[in-house]
């Protein structure tokens, strides 16, 4: 599932379309609507109880190299019945496959979630702290970034067949 704000201004290209999403996500006027992974395939990492998560995209073709490393930060995943939940707390950092360069992604979109009241002051601290602690995390070459971790080699296996949620996962309750 994603916004539909986000389906689409990836459908359409129309960048006013998804810098709408917040002011409706403030307003509550979020909806979500089905939606299918495309264009690369994702690996992703995240340890309980973190403000983020580390997410390895891969190129879908034959050759299935690394593109690029991607950190979204996030609420913890809380689980529910069907999988688990998070909330986007609106900025990234997308890092070089080896390391050796990263830049943020989407502050603006962060100062404005801030001002809206969508990214309140304890999101705020710990986006701060995870940040921190992502950074040393690369620094360092620890977690999903330790030499030889195998991260980087991995490889979907194509038999393995597309989820499907159930047909009531918009009203699970958490577990």
């Amino acid at each position: 599932m994603a916004a539909t704000t986000f389906i689409e201004s990836m459908l359409s290209g129309d960048d006013l379309v998804r810098k709408q999403a917040l002011p409706n996500l403030a307003a509550g006027r979020w909806q979500l609507d089905r939606w299918i992974w495309r264009d690369t395939v994702l690996l992703l990492w995240n340890p309980p109880e973190t403000y983020f998560s580390i997410n390895m995209f891969y190129n879908p073709t034959d050759d299935h190299h690394m593109l690029n490393w991607y950190v979204n930060f996030q609420r913890p995943l809380e689980r529910t019945k069907i999988g688990f939940d998070t909330f986007d707390l609106l900025v990234d950092l997308v890092v070089a496959p080896d390391l050796s360069s990263w830049r943020w992604k989407d502050e603006d979109e962060y100062a404005q979630g801030r001002r809206l009241g969508v990214v309140d002051d304890t999101d705020h601290k710990a986006v701060q702290q995870a940040r921190e602690q992502v950074l040393a995390m690369i620094e360092q070459r620890q977690g999903p970034f330790a030499l030889n971790s195998g991260w980087t080699e991995w490889r979907s296996e194509p038999s393995w067949p597309t989820p499907i949620l159930p047909l009531d996962h918009l009203t699970v309750n958490p577990a």
